[in-house]
């Protein structure tokens, strides 16, 4: 196996130019780079990522700590942060923290004692204990999709984070149903205490004050952002004495259960019941009707995390920023409009 003296000198400079141009510790004029790393090539050379983690106190990996996985919106994600590190030369270590407060301080901490250069998380509803031992071992760490309450000494957040917007696109939803006639309309809210789903509900809520609805905290209904919970819920809502004419769910799992729900009752979409959903994914489209939809950013949200993860890294004592990404309007059927509509534009 080649090693760096060998690759020295193959290019005929030192040792130490070839660590600085392969660890990118110095600036080396062009020509030398290129005479490097042409060596590097010729020659095979493997850099031992070991030893250059004891000179540099880096091991150049990641941690994302992301709870279902199997979710496509976190399969995007997943996807997002993966090449944006690969990209950057960083490889990754992942733990899923199963949305258990408990859980996701344990597996953070085994990803930080795994000297991870620093984390990436969706944090659960209860991120207190992930919070305290962030702050306390000072590790280097961005959250996505999930805001938490954190605010630093100026009362900015105390760490950073990416997540789409979440309000208006809900209230665009709830706008557009009520634009189609429908007075009664329900919300298939996720688990409370997420940021998500607060802000979705705060969409819901200047949604029907715009359309100049009023709010009937019956039509509220909580799936706990998973199929099982959504399906209950919209049994609940389908109970009522005058059940909703229109549905926004809060999330593309509990669009699942909504539609099994309705399955169950017999009812039709768009005919008994008109629905939009908050979450895109690959078969929404492939739905008869098709799916009226939200869609976020995934894949540009975990690799703007892993952006402002190496930015922090670069830079330790920067304020934290918050970034919020914009999501997309993708109009289909379900809602109740007819297929000749452009897709993607509202009627």
């Amino acid at each position: 196996m080649a090693t760096m003296a060998d690759v020295a000198r193959s290019a005929g400079v030192s040792v130490a130019t070839v660590s600085h141009v392969l660890n990118g510790t110095r600036p080396v004029l062009p020509h030398t780079r290129q005479a490097v790393l042409d060596a590097v090539e010729e020659l095979g050379y493997t850099p031992n990522t070991l030893a250059r983690s004891l000179v540099t106190a880096r091991t150049r990996s990641i941690g994302l700590a992301v709870s279902a996985i199997s979710n496509p919106y976190f399969t995007e994600i997943l996807q997002g942060v993966e090449a944006a590190a690969l990209e950057a030369g960083y490889s990754l270590l992942i733990a899923d923290p199963h949305d258990d407060p408990e859980h996701e301080r344990k597996v953070v901490q085994l990803l930080h004692e795994r000297r991870v250069d620093g984390v990436i998380v969706a944090p659960s509803a209860d991120p207190r204990g992930l919070l305290a031992y962030l702050g306390r071992h000072e590790v280097p760490a961005v959250f996505l999709d999930r805001l938490v309450d954190g605010p630093g000494t100026d009362g900015g957040p105390r760490f950073d984070q990416v997540c789409a917007d979440n309000a208006e696109p809900t209230s665009r939803l709830v706008t557009h149903l009520a634009g189609l006639g429908h007075r009664r309309i329900g919300l298939i809210a996720g688990r409370p205490g997420l940021s998500t789903t607060s802000e979705r509900i705060t969409g819901y809520r200047s949604g029907l004050a715009f359309a100049g609805l009023p709010y009937d905290g019956r039509l509220l209904v909580h799936g706990d952002s998973e199929s099982a919970g959504a399906e209950q819920a919209t049994e609940s809502l389908l109970s009522l004495g005058v059940p909703p004419t229109a549905l926004v769910t809060g999330n593309n799992a509990m669009t699942i259960g909504v539609l099994r729900a309705l399955g169950t009752h017999g009812l039709s979409v768009p005919d008994d019941i008109a629905l939009c959903c908050f979450d895109d994914f690959a078969w929404a489209d492939l739905f008869s009707p098709r799916l009226t939809a939200i869609a976020q950013p995934g894949r540009d949200i975990g690799a703007r995390a892993v952006h402002v993860l190496l930015e922090r890294l670069a830079e330790p004592d920067g304020p934290a920023r918050t970034v919020r990404l914009p999501c997309a309007f993708v109009h289909r059927t379900s809602c109740g409009c007819p297929s000749t509509s452009e897709e993607g534009t509202p009627p």
